[in-house]
């Protein structure tokens, strides 16, 4: 019997299972290695193939979940990318937020585009976009949104065939990631694609690599948004739906290991918490394409509130104020905790030569690294300058910061993914408390002595020491955690409240029912259904989220590796897409890959494009390694009546390929 390896690559841990008979056979962690990723993927499954006492040609298949797409868009991480705007007017590119998406990236608006027909309104203008091409070749991929490029797609085509001609760099197109109206937001969609190519592209490498040495003649699948499987190509080329792919795996994972039918999902990783709902045993898909950070995209994946904290979330002290305050995230940095285990001697150095200081500096138990192998093309003299102060050493982050100026720089690097900052977490507050004992926890003790030297608007202490500090942590990760529960089951309620789910569960009368208050008025509050708790630090943090909200905390046995799990008990699934309008009356479009055709019945239109997108559909199944494929369609029909008579307005027909990933057998 081929056994299954699930493999999750985390902002801080990677996790593998070996799964066999539908039960848990061998589980491992190792340290996700950012520099060189096949590192800690290599180290996972070393470990759990040795716990196991697995023999490597036992494994029948391989699957991939990564929180690596939804971490570097969270961060605002990515490698340079161009776009490529066809038929839009210059202000549509600041729609949507994809003016602040570019980040001062190269973008050009050409002519050319098409109405909600797929009739031509202008030809392109290919000589422009050569010149452009030229004067913008520092960037490692480009987008191209053409205007109702999902009616006809015809001018984005020759577009990328134009772009991989001149520059040999990938290219993605809108209408391939989407077959919905909003140029805007398709263009933002095939912006972050191109954005996250390299990152991802580099990781399946590194992943099949890793694999072939350790012995492992398997087929490796990806985990996508929406919880399906596919192929390590397929995922490479269109990395966006590879966004909430650890997400999506950990539902999955956490609906295997509970049955839980109806419950709210929370997961919590180094660097994000992850909430989604539960609803007869499947999780939501959401409606609007998934949202990660800032951005709203036009992928199909699990209705995910993602929110920037984690075990790893830097904290912040506030100072304004009589008492102060300390927050959150949403940016990640590397513990010290962890960051002491890894070069010793310069963090204890530095650390204790601040604590000697009298006053509390601005950079006290702050650090700097660079990622080694990262390309550093295209960054400014101030950036290199910076990184150059770096070098190739672990050093206080003040002995590279001279001015307010280089503090921007350094800022740049760490959005590029060229540098590490190293601070203070929540994960070095449980080792001060002991609740984690996997890092230097005198580290940790230091690094939260010296923050909490830092003083209030009234001069006072921020804390009363690394204990109390650690403390007023975990308890603000409590809240912060609570807040995005409240948020999501806010947002699936079908009661309209009248206002956002943010609101609604920052609203006082709510945190005061959490209090259980008990005034002239009785409040009381909290959620209706149980949360599964997943992630690896699930049990150090959640049985106090459990208790602040008055619900069942379930906390499965492997929680800490739940999208590992998700990863191997998944299904390949393809969805396809597709719109029949009426240009005319008695004229019939189907909008096709390769252009229009129209048809004077609605049933011939429709049959045509049923078998296009069946076709498309299986053949991306087959492709990812599917057996057993089968196909299911639905029709949406929508009319109108004009008076006495029925009018046509459009069809949309889905077709999905569904069916069981392929597994090799062993001898």
């Amino acid at each position: 019997m081929s056994l299954l390896l699930g493999v999750d690559t985390g902002g801080t841990y990677t996790d593998a299972v070996v799964v066999r008979n539908g039960c848990i056979a061998a589980s491992a962690k190792s340290l996700t290695t950012r520099h060189d990723l096949s590192i800690g993927i290599g180290n996972s499954i070393r470990s759990v193939l040795d716990l196991g006492g697995i023999d490597p040609s036992e494994i029948g298949m391989a699957s991939l979940s990564t929180t690596l797409a939804t971490n570097a868009l969270v961060e605002g991480h990515g490698e340079r990318a161009g776009l490529v705007y066809v038929g839009f007017r210059e202000q549509d590119i600041h729609s949507h937020g994809l003016g602040a998406a570019l980040a001062g990236d190269p973008a050009i608006v050409m002519e050319g585009g098409h109405d909600h027909t797929g009739s031509e309104e202008k030809s392109l203008d290919m000589e422009v976009l050569e010149k452009w091409l030229a004067a913008n070749n520092g960037v490692a991929a480009y987008a191209v949104a053409g205007r109702f490029a999902t009616r006809n797609p015809e001018h984005e085509l020759a577009v990328a065939d134009a772009i991989r001609g001149a520059t040999g760099k990938p290219v993605s197109c809108s209408h391939h990631l989407s077959a919905k109206l909003n140029g805007p937001k398709r263009a933002l969609t095939a912006l972050l694609n191109a954005r996250l190519i390299g990152m991802i592209a580099r990781l399946i490498g590194n992943a099949e690599k890793t694999l072939e040495e350790l012995g492992i003649d398997a087929p490796m699948m990806v985990v996508r948004g929406d919880g399906a499987l596919v192929g390590s190509m397929q995922a490479a080329d269109r990395p966006i739906e590879t966004i909430l792919s650890g997400p999506a795996a950990s539902i999955v994972g956490a609906h295997w290991m509970t049955g839980a039918k109806n419950a709210l999902v929370s997961d919590i990783g180094g660097t994000t918490t992850d909430v989604a709902l539960l609803r007869n045993g499947r999780p939501q898909i959401d409606p609007l394409g998934a949202q990660v950070g800032p951005w709203r995209t036009m992928v199909e994946a699990v209705a995910m509130r993602t929110t920037g904290l984690g075990g790893d979330s830097e904290v912040r002290i506030i100072g304004e104020g009589l008492c102060g305050d300390i927050e959150l995230g949403p940016r990640r940095t590397v513990p010290v905790s962890l960051l002491a285990m890894e070069a010793p001697e310069e963090v204890h150095a530095a650390l204790d030569r601040q604590l000697r200081s009298d006053a509390p500096g601005e950079h006290d138990a702050r650090f700097a690294r660079a990622v080694p192998g990262m390309d550093a093309a295209g960054i400014g003299s101030k950036e290199r300058a910076v990184l150059n102060r770096i070098g190739a050493d672990t050093v206080p982050a003040g002995s590279v910061l001279r001015t307010r100026l280089d503090g921007m720089a350094l800022k740049k690097l760490v959005n590029r993914g060229l540098v590490q900052i190293a601070y203070a977490t929540p994960s070095d507050a449980s080792h001060v408390l002991e609740r984690l004992k996997n890092w230097d926890a005198d580290a940790a003790v230091k690094a939260l002595e010296l923050l909490s030297r830092k003083r209030t608007g009234a001069g006072m202490r921020i804390a009363d020491g690394p204990t109390d500090l650690a403390e007023k942590i975990t308890n603000r990760l409590t809240h912060q955690t609570s807040l995005a529960l409240l948020e999501a089951a806010f947002a699936e309620e079908e009661v309209d409240f009248g206002d956002s789910p943010s609101v609604l569960a920052e609203h006082v009368l709510m945190q005061m029912g959490l209090q259980g208050h008990m005034g002239l008025v009785k409040l009381n509050s909290g959620l209706n259904v149980p949360v599964v708790g997943v992630g690896a630090s699930a049990p150090c943090y959640y049985p106090a989220v459990g208790e602040r909200l008055s619900c069942e905390m379930l906390l499965p046995e492997n929680a800490g590796v739940a999208n590992a799990i998700g990863a191997v008990v998944s299904q390949v699934s393809f969805r396809r897409t597709g719109m029949i309008t009426s240009p005319a009356d008695g004229r019939f479009r189907a909008h096709l890959e390769d252009g229009p055709l129209d048809f004077g019945e609605l049933d011939d239109a429709m049959g045509v494009l049923e078998e296009a997108l069946g076709g498309e559909a299986r053949k991306q199944a087959e492709l990812a390694g599917a057996m057993e494929i089968a196909l299911a369609a639905t029709h949406d029909i929508r009319r109108a009546n004009i008076g006495a008579e029925e009018i046509f307005l459009e069809a949309e027909i889905a077709v999905e390929a569904r069916g069981r990933p392929r597994i090799a057998l062993s001898d």
